[in-house]
């Protein structure tokens, strides 16, 4: 007997909410963002639901928007992320813990050793994030003028990935065989040395850190532009993906899934997880009202800043009651800037509506009761539009405690939501296979 899919689900957790209103909702965790104790109490509860994975984005450069805007964002402080993930996991047992790692402002050796270093720490529940970075603004903190070009960016997270993966193998799984009678600690034939010289990078390695428990952290990428998607076809064994409908998801899903079959590889090696914003209510009517009152705690200020950053233009220049002038392309992320020129295009909003929208949440939302929101994620993976959900939460603790306590038993309720983890490792309750070592046979 076949045994029917389930979704996968991944909790986006850094900002504990991307909503800008988010921090300041009745009964919210203002500085939960910063605080060990409740991200502590809400990976627990991610746990408690079944939730593959805590996912922590990352970002290199503060002063991306001006301080008036600033000033009202919660995610002005934040932890590093492989400090807090270190701590997280070791109070959560079989919680993924996944962290983006920039591969245009670091090295593939410093990003090998952390990520080695958080799965042996958590026995096997590491995963890698890798991200090119988009704001120009992170370049101005790592000695640049600049940010590399879009494409440039793209070939050198191809080759990063190259190296660090490479860096993962050095070791043989059996290389470490601490032989107290003859007092050899590892065989030097299970040792391998990378030498890489590549057009972007040069490492000699090895890794000195014993192989991953995973063989390799889980690999995730979110790029959507066509480099983007290719680059994930070719690497990536999760997608964080962006489509605002179950059209769109169905198309991007088609997509990349149709790319994998000529590199080798197999389709349910690579899960698609769309980003969903999900306000839950036991009516229609009080999930939409919460939405709304959420929405109308987003001050303007911040709304021009989010409209800005996705434009890669400063459009507080622009008519606030007036519509958005032409907008020329930049080195920004371009998917972004293309989602909302094509919002701003088919609802014909204004610069002051598409701004409130962007500084609330513009994409995918599930807005509605358990019942409701558990029917739409199920249309999405059983019409190939998804694999899972990488879940936003409205406020914190509420949002997440009202969709572990409402729509978790719903989902498993229909087969649809693991009852119990299949396994200790990331890899094996997303169902992914262990990387054969490229360099040692067994």
């Amino acid at each position: 007997m076949t045994t029917p899919r389930q979704l996968k689900l991944g909790a986006f957790m850094r900002p504990i909410s991307i909503h800008t209103g988010a921090w300041r909702y009745p009964g919210a965790w203002a500085d939960a963002n910063f605080n060990f104790q409740h991200l502590k109490q809400l990976a627990q509860t991610l746990e408690r639901g079944r939730f593959d994975a805590f996912f922590m984005a990352d970002h290199l450069a503060l002063l991306n928007m001006p301080l008036e805007a600033l000033k009202r964002s919660h995610t002005s402080t934040s932890f590093e992320p492989f400090t807090l993930l270190s701590a997280l996991s070791q109070c959560t047992e079989h919680l993924g813990l996944v962290a983006t790692a920039s591969t245009s402002f670091d090295e593939p050796f410093h990003v090998a050793r952390r990520f080695a270093s958080l799965d042996h720490l958590s026995n096997g529940r590491a995963g890698w994030n890798i991200v090119t970075t988009a704001n120009p603004d992170a370049a101005l903190n790592f000695g640049l003028e600049q940010h590399l070009d879009h494409d440039q960016r793209y070939a050198r997270a191809r080759e990063f990935y190259d190296v660090v993966t490479g860096l993962w193998d050095s070791w043989a799984d059996d290389a470490f065989i601490r032989d107290v009678d003859s007092g050899v600690f590892f065989d030097p034939a299970r040792l391998h040395t990378l030498d890489h010289k590549g057009p972007h990078l040069s490492v000699r390695g090895p890794l000195h850190i014993a192989r991953p428990p995973q063989g390799w952290p889980v690999i995730v990428q979110a790029g959507a532009s066509e480099p983007g998607r290719q680059l994930a076809a070719e690497t990536a064994e999760v997608i964080f993906a962006a489509p605002r409908s179950l059209e769109e998801g169905r198309s991007f899903y088609a997509d990349v899934k149709a790319r994998l079959a000529p590199l080798g590889r197999q389709r349910e090696h690579l899960k698609i997880l769309p980003a969903a914003f999900v306000v839950v209510g036991d009516t229609l009517q009080q999930a939409q009202a919460t939405r709304a009152r959420l929405d109308s705690l987003v001050h303007y200020a911040s709304a021009i800043a989010s409209l800005s950053i996705a434009l890669g233009t400063d459009a507080a220049k622009f008519d606030p009651d007036g519509y958005l002038p032409p907008i020329p392309e930049t080195n920004d992320s371009k998917t972004s800037r293309e989602q909302v020129l094509a919002l701003a295009d088919r609802e014909g909003l204004t610069v002051r509506q598409l701004a409130q929208r962007l500084g609330g949440y513009a994409g995918l939302a599930f807005v509605g009761t358990a019942q409701s929101i558990a029917d739409q994620m199920q249309a999405w993976l059983e019409q190939e539009a998804s694999d899972g959900f990488n879940v936003m939460f409205p406020w914190l603790p509420g949002g997440l405690t009202d969709f572990v306590d409402k729509v978790v038993p719903e989902l498993q309720g229909r087969g649809l939501l693991r009852r119990e983890y299949e396994g200790r490792t990331l890899r094996e309750n997303l169902g992914l296979p262990r990387p054969a070592n490229r360099f040692f046979a067994g």
